[in-house]
């Protein structure tokens, strides 16, 4: 299954872009899941919620709709030992799990997580923690990209998060990589000029793809399927609704994609019916 979705949906400037004016917070979700099937949350970033608020959550969208759950902050950038933070995180998205609407945990690793000894260890403790809950790494320097990783993402079941961010020195490149059954891309906006100095958090994801640029991407995820059960995209330019320009328009160059696919495979059966 392919699913293609924003990370995040509750952002008050798609009032007027995506959502209708004057929607409430509380009504986004729903808006959100009639035009897609997956959503990435990274308030959890911040702050563990109680498994109420995910139980809440998943009553307001369809029974085939997924959840990608992104790692506390104290799971990933502050790494010191903590005996209650992996449960508590993991009692948190019980609900989802119990529904079948999880899709797996995102751990997002900051710039300064080089690839050590004690960081790859790190690693394994995590997946350990994690127990049976599927899990993706995102790395976001390009020390880690080496065959070697590869190896030891693939023989603990530890998935790789693909991504398209610019192209600068250290950074991840856009390459098509997995070592799990879940296939992972994030769209973080090619935004040179703001990724590492900016006022505003923001400023650094305010960019919109072209379908030039998004058609780069489509070998790529064709590959990544062909190798995975499934496969969750999402567009992280949040900025005033660009991720959500940006997910449709790939959703309808897939589409487009898997219709050229299906029309040359007919094509070549008729030609064989006439060779026989």
């Amino acid at each position: 299954m392919l699913y293609i979705g924003t990370s995040g949906y509750s952002y008050e400037d798609w009032i007027g872009t995506f959502y209708p004016e004057n929607t409430d917070k509380k009504d986004m979700l729903k808006l959100y899941a009639q035009k897609f099937k997956v959503s990435e949350i990274n308030s959890t970033y911040y702050r563990i919620p109680h498994p109420a608020s995910f139980y809440y959550l998943q009553q307001k969208v369809p029974a085939d709709f997924k959840f990608a759950v992104k790692a506390n902050q104290e799971m990933t950038h502050s790494r010191e030992e903590n005996p209650t933070i992996f449960k508590d995180f993991k009692e948190s998205i019980k609900p989802l799990l119990e529904v079948g609407k999880f899709a797996c945990v995102l751990a997002q690793f900051p710039y300064s997580f080089y690839n050590t000894p004690s960081n790859r260890d790190y690693l394994l403790r995590f997946k350990e923690r994690m127990e049976d809950i599927p899990l993706v790494v995102e790395f976001r320097n390009s020390y880690w990209i080496n065959n070697e990783i590869f190896r030891i993402l693939k023989n603990n079941d530890i998935g790789f998060c693909c991504v398209d961010q610019p192209q600068l020195k250290g950074l991840i490149p856009p390459i098509a990589e997995t070592t799990s059954n879940l296939g992972y891309v994030r769209f973080h906006g090619r935004n040179k000029a703001n990724w590492w100095e900016h006022e505003k958090a923001y400023q650094r994801y305010d960019y919109l793809y072209t379908e030039e640029e998004l058609k780069e991407w489509i070998p790529k995820i064709k590959k990544i399927a062909e190798k995975t059960t499934d496969q969750y995209i999402f567009m992280n330019n949040h900025y005033k609704g660009k991720a959500v320009k940006n997910a449709l328009m790939l959703i309808k160059l897939l589409k487009e994609e898997i219709k050229t696919g299906e029309i040359k495979e007919k094509e070549q059966e008729q030609e064989k019916k006439g060779r026989d």
